[in-house]
């Protein structure tokens, strides 16, 4: 069993929209599924990125992607979650709609989620300085901005 050594790990959930047939919606789970996890996804161009090369203090930064979530959720969810000092982690929502990801263009959808991974970099950067974390955000940031900038559709 291979163990995980990234330090940058992804999730998402997604809110069946009312509006569009069952098809539909799976249609766009499947598509998002794939934008993560797929050959040319998310996760593997974050692989490179190891976390004993950042400190000992987090082992784990879950880029939570909320796909169409409904209003109450979206009243609820925090921009950066607290550090989980027992599992040396943290939870980073983003939120992922039609407006800013399925409305738009490939090249638009993968500038919307490098720009979104950066932001939610610099509030992780905040809670790193106050609760006094050994992370070197400085590092990781830059690794994480060369890796991002390799990260294109395949059509580029």
């Amino acid at each position: 069993m291979e163990t995980m050594t990234n330090i940058l790990g992804c999730s998402f959930s997604i809110c069946y929209n009312p509006n569009l047939s069952e098809k539909e919606n799976e249609g766009l789970s499947e598509y998002f599924r794939l934008f993560l996890w797929d050959t040319e996804g998310l996760v593997n161009a974050l692989k490179p990125l190891n976390r004993k090369k950042y400190g000992k203090d987090m082992e784990l930064i879950l880029f939570q992607f909320e796909v169409n979530p409904v209003p109450y959720l979206l009243e609820h969810l925090k921009e950066i979650e607290n550090y989980r000092k027992k599992e040396k982690a943290i939870g980073i929502p983003i939120i992922v709609n039609d407006e800013n990801f399925f409305n738009t263009s490939e090249k638009d959808r993968y500038n919307f989620i490098k720009t979104s991974i950066m932001q939610k970099m610099d509030l992780l950067e905040d809670v790193v300085k106050k609760k006094k974390l050994d992370t070197n955000m400085e590092l990781l940031k830059k690794d994480l901005r060369e890796v991002l900038s390799e990260w294109q559709p395949q059509s580029a």
